[in-house]
């Protein structure tokens, strides 16, 4: 499995917006590409958020092929739509990561 990590960024301001705007919209739209199999959400923690708050996305995909794919033909018009709405508010990048093994507990 290949992870599609998306770490971002927002400014305190939009902050509740952009939650619900990335549960109920956006991270829908990415998974209805067919390109993953799931996804999950998280804040990372902080001491200080006075700057901004972030979150992580993690895109569970098959194959790094097929998110390159992704990348090529359905990430433009979505991460358009991202940067419309909410322009100079946030920072993100973006990392892949192979899995080499799961442990649980």
């Amino acid at each position: 499995m290949i992870i599609y990590s998306v770490t971002v960024k927002v400014v305190p301001g939009i902050h509740n917006d952009w939650v619900s705007w990335m549960k109920e919209t956006h991270i829908p739209d990415v998974l209805k590409t067919g390109y993953f199999q799931g996804a999950r959400m998280t804040r990372v923690m902080q001491d200080n958020e006075a700057d901004g708050i972030t979150y992580n996305i993690q895109y569970e995909g098959e194959s790094f092929s097929k998110i390159m794919e992704y990348q090529e033909k359905a990430a433009p018009a979505l991460q358009k739509d991202h940067m419309e709405r909410y322009e100079g508010k946030f920072v993100a990048f973006r990392t892949f990561l192979r899995v080499v093994d799961d442990f649980k507990a």
